[in-house]
């Protein structure tokens, strides 16, 4: 009797359980091991007290190709976010949206200080630029490629729009407010933005891993989870596996670990390392208290303070419970400050925002201090990042340092992992 073919997938993010569906659809026994109680990786929600709290502040955009064929948005219950965002600084806050999504906002988006007639007019091209093209095309243009800043300078935005909207908005995508990130991803992300709204399962990004472990049993897989592997080797022909002190034999391994893990497991110096960091806070408030943004984000436009601020419960009650809102901000790197420290800059932030109010009951319930939130991509990044199949034998890659840092990154690897093994064999 044949033997059924084994595969072996590292890590219980979204690329190990893309990776593991497909190789489990495609009639392989696969086991996926994760070293923590639940998958998903960096995509993550902590429930406490009747809220949720997702790992740093993270959405879906639902345009994303890969995500599109992954995942049900139906089941995931999505609810989005307002096109644009208000932009603050002491004494003033002010409305930047899409004028044809948000009819309503037309009149506080012409009259934003912080965007010209002639930003507005080259917006316009850059959009009807970017929604003619394919996705997946913008990271194989052979054409120059530069930091997101200076895309926009040879444009020509003006000074202002670029300092004190992308970089602040581009600095929530990329954890990058210097725009020194490569301009494919601003013009793959803003493409995004183009044709759909950003949005939240009403669960939390948890629902995300949940259902695409799901699918990967309904397809056969086995999750172990709690289980490490804390090495991978071949002789060219099979690989060896060992998680939790046992070794396991198999036909083609997938290891879908954070990055460093990665390059430990498998020796691959083209796995990058180097990390962008966050730092997330929530707090609680009355009910009722408005901060007046619409469901959209609250981008600082000043250095001085957190990057953005969330008004999560104005956008999905569920995250808070009956009486209470539930807010956020995210602070750019590693961050010296204490939790109560970094607090009370927010508090005083919020303070300088809205001049006339007070903000002496926000309550800090949780702070997220994320080292390795994304893998810095500076401009020629993509280059050169290891394919899935860098690797000796039968070991393959999967996670989105091998793609570009994102969701619809992590899941692609995914799929071109599997997609290599079953080539392979």
């Amino acid at each position: 009797m044949t033997q059924t073919p084994r595969a072996v997938v590292a890590g219980g993010g979204l690329a190990g359980l893309v990776a593991a569906r497909h190789l489990a659809g495609a009639g392989l026994d696969v086991t996926l091991f994760e070293r923590s109680g639940n998958v998903g990786g960096r995509v993550w929600t902590h429930e406490r007290k009747g809220f949720r709290f997702d790992r740093g502040f993270q959405v879906l955009f639902p345009s994303y190709p890969t995500v599109r064929r992954e995942l049900e948005f139906d089941a995931l219950d999505l609810r989005p976010f307002a096109p644009g965002a208000c932009i603050a600084r002491p004494g003033s806050r002010s409305t930047l949206s899409d004028p044809i999504r948000d009819p309503r906002a037309l009149p506080a988006t012409l009259t934003n200080e912080h965007v010209s007639t002639g930003d507005a007019l080259r917006i316009a091209r850059l959009a009807l630029e970017l929604v003619r093209r394919e996705p997946e095309a913008i990271f194989e243009d052979p054409g120059p490629e530069t930091t997101i800043e200076s895309f926009l300078r040879e444009r020509g935005f003006s000074d202002r729009f670029v300092e004190e909207f992308v970089a602040p908005f581009y600095g929530g995508i990329t954890l990058d407010r210097s725009l020194s990130t490569s301009s494919r991803v601003f013009e793959y992300t803003f493409r995004a933005l183009l044709t759909s709204r950003a949005a939240v399962p009403a669960t939390g990004m948890a629902a995300i891993p949940a259902q695409l472990a799901q699918k990967a049993r309904v397809a056969g897989a086995s999750l172990e989870l709690g289980t490490e592997v804390t090495a991978v080797s071949s002789d060219g022909e099979r690989a060896t596996v060992t998680a939790a002190g046992e070794e396991y034999d198999a036909d083609a391994v997938v290891v879908a670990t954070d990055p460093p893990a990665a390059r430990e497991l498998t020796g691959v110096e083209s796995i990058p390392t180097d990390a962008r960091a966050c730092v997330t806070q929530y707090y609680e408030l009355p009910g009722g208290t408005d901060l007046e943004t619409g469901k959209r984000l609250l981008l600082n436009a000043t250095e001085d303070g957190p990057n953005h601020l969330v008004p999560h419960s104005e956008v999905v009650p569920e995250y808070a419970p009956d009486g209470t809102e539930l807010i956020s901000a995210t602070y750019l790197g590693e961050r010296e400050e204490s939790d109560d420290e970094l607090a009370a800059t927010t508090r005083q932030t919020l303070e300088s925002w809205y001049p006339d109010r007070r903000f002496d009951a926000l309550e800090t319930r949780r702070t997220d201090r994320i080292e390795f939130a994304q893998f810095a991509q500076p401009p020629g990044i993509h280059e050169r990042l290891p394919g899935p199949r860098v690797p000796d034998g039968p070991v393959y890659l999967a996670g989105d340092y091998t793609r570009w840092s994102s969701i619809q990154g992590a899941m692609k690897s995914g799929r071109l992992a599997a997609r290599a093994v079953l080539e392979d064999r």
